[in-house]
């Protein structure tokens, strides 16, 4: 076989093994679009709808009470209105940390590891 077939066959393993995780790569590239796809479709319809109803409710509650006090019930609304903005805006930035593409870069890391001299063959 000699030193050309087994440089030949090392290339072909590690070509195999680029291929596999490109593979994995790919699949996880749909499922993500897949998954973002809906969760826009989700957040968008999910968004009007509460837009909505806040917005009716709102009014029927300022309409409600006394014309007083509709003022300061407007008022309150708008601070109930923006302390719930904030922490929802808070939320939706903490779930954009995750990490995309975990299970590649593991197997990429564990393919490293594996690849590494180890220091008792030294």
């Amino acid at each position: 076989m000699g030193l050309m077939g087994s440089v030949q066959g090392l290339l072909a393993t590690l070509l195999g093994l680029a291929r596999t995780r490109l593979e994995l790569l790919s699949v996880e590239m749909q499922e993500l679009l897949a998954r973002l796809v809906l969760v826009m479709v989700g957040a968008v319809a999910a968004i009007l709808l509460a837009a909505l109803a806040l917005g009716f409710g709102a009014v029927a509650l300022v309409i409600w009470v006394a014309p007083e006090h509709r003022v300061a019930v407007s008022a309150g609304l708008a601070v109930a209105f923006l302390a719930a903005a904030a922490l929802i805006a808070w939320r939706v930035r903490r779930e954009a940390r995750a990490r995309p593409f975990a299970a590649s870069l593991g197997e990429l890391e564990r393919d490293e590891e594996a690849l590494a001299p180890r220091e008792a063959e030294r």
